[in-house]
């Protein structure tokens, strides 16, 4: 295996708006870390948002091609972080938008992208021998190499790999425009088709590889209908090329000895002496009472049904009637905005209610907090957990997807949080009086187990070597 390509709609810094870019943004980065003679590409639209990237790009290549009945092109730019190659898709058609994602063309934009990136291979010469897709959006360039191009000798050794980021969203569309819109021949709709509709997830499900998600949990869960959103078929169906992979954490970017957006940098050996002066600074931005031996409790989340939410909002009252702080800082459903404001207005000297995105007061949350609550219902793989435990802020989760492979019990060995089994609000809360109790003891227990939480192991490296031994077994 001398080269890989990854497909995505998104990378960070470039143009990210959540997991996804921030996977991409780390993950081919740790491979070439990882594996120095491999050489490492990543290919995603010139939206907007890259604009201010354009001074470091060179032009690549004009590309021209066909997508079903219109000619169309690209040009193709390129520039080198970190030992990466990254491709810029440049249409302004399609590309110069205000937002990545939710025009009504979408299906069109990244059938054009998936088109595009199979041509400039083809057009360049450029040819890996892994080309790594992700998630719905470049789906169709996998479906191409796979259907309409497998014949073609310049593909004859290509492998491909396709990630399931998050299996909710799938790339839905009515059948009748597969060929118009799609460019894909009547001949391959079985493959396309799942009920009624056009899927690009399964079609690149059933054409690529390999699979791997992004938690071996989450791969074992999507063999179940509550987790599949209805593929869990087609997961069982393809199970022998299917793998989960967990992703990490930039321990540059999030290390409170490094400090980055905090008031006071700390490591594991001065960690409580640094969350106490941290815990202070943000009680007083925040307007609560400063009391730095009270546990401050924390969430950073979308505020959504699936991030369990509604258990803490069950539980939020009984919780503040005991002696701790609690802090959310998230968007999302105006009815969980609007919930969480009032209960946190109700107690104003024990609650704040943020209802914002703001990475660098995140940061100062996770220095500050003692307690981080995750009770999500589905969590492919979640980062904040990693994040929390990497602040010395002991996370509580359920032990579901990603977090059940992250955080090991407290009584386990090695353990670095608290877990909850069932999808209930006072067995969430039970794991909270828990953790409660053994934060009286900080000479001691909390004192070990925080620790613990800091030296876990979360970093891209371990998930790198993983990705390169499946590629290797493929080649």
């Amino acid at each position: 295996m001398n080269k890989i390509l990854y497909v995505t709609s998104e990378a960070a810094p470039y143009a990210a708006s959540g997991g996804l870019g921030d996977v991409m943004g780390a993950l081919p980065i740790a491979i070439k870390k990882c594996s120095p003679d491999t050489e490492v590409g990543v290919i995603l639209p010139l939206y907007s948002a890259c604009e201010k990237y354009r001074k470091k790009m060179k032009k690549v290549i004009d590309i021209s091609f066909k997508l079903s009945w219109r000619d169309t092109g690209a040009s193709i730019y390129s520039l080198k972080n970190s030992g990466v190659t990254y491709y810029f898709v440049e249409n302004n058609y399609y590309f110069k938008r205000k937002s990545l994602y939710g025009d009504y063309d979408d299906g069109e934009k990244f059938a054009f992208f998936s088109m595009a990136v199979v041509q400039f291979m083809l057009q360049s010469g450029n040819v890996p021998d892994i080309l790594h897709a992700n998630d719905w959006q470049s789906a169709l360039s996998v479906v191409y190499l796979k259907t309409e191009f497998s014949s073609y000798e310049a593909f004859k050794d290509i492998k491909t790999v396709f990630t399931i980021h998050n299996i909710e969203y799938q790339g839905k569309y009515d059948p009748y425009i597969l060929g118009d819109v799609f460019s894909l021949d009547a001949k391959y709709l079985d493959i396309m088709r799942f009920g009624n509709s056009i899927n690009l997830l399964k079609g690149a499900l059933v054409t690529s590889d390999a699979i791997t998600t992004v938690s071996p949990n989450y791969a074992c869960e999507l063999r179940n209908s509550f987790f599949a959103f209805g593929l869990e078929n087609i997961i069982n169906m393809c199970w022998g090329k299917m793998s989960g992979v967990i992703n990490g954490i930039d321990y540059k970017y999030f290390s409170p000895k490094k400090g980055g957006d905090i008031a006071y940098p700390y490591g594991v050996m001065d960690v409580f002496e640094g969350k106490k002066k941290n815990k202070a600074a943000l009680q007083e931005e925040l307007g609560l009472p400063v009391a730095t031996e009270k546990p401050l409790i924390s969430m950073i989340t979308r505020l959504t049904s699936g991030k369990g939410v509604d258990l803490v909002l069950h539980i939020l009252d009984e919780l503040l009637e005991l002696d701790v702080q609690f802090v959310i800082l998230g968007t999302g459903d105006k009815k969980y905005e609007e919930i969480f404001s009032s209960i946190c207005a109700r107690h104003p000297d024990r609650a704040r209610a943020l209802i914002r995105f703001d990475r660098v007061l995140s940061k100062k949350i996770y220095a500050s907090s003692d307690i981080f609550l995750m009770p999500s219902k589905s969590e492919p793989c979640g980062l904040a957990q990693m994040i929390a435990c990497s602040y010395g802020t002991i996370p509580i989760v359920r032990a579901v997807g990603g977090l059940y492979d992250s955080i090991i019990p407290y009584g386990a060995k090695n353990s670095n949080g608290f877990v909850f089994n069932n999808f209930n609000a006072h067995e969430l809360l039970f794991k909270v009086k828990d953790a409660l109790h053994l934060y009286t003891d900080k000479e001691k227990e909390w004192c070990k187990l925080v620790r613990r939480a800091m030296r876990s192991d979360f970093s891209w490296k371990n998930s790198a070597e993983k990705y390169l031994e499946i590629y290797n077994k493929l080649n």
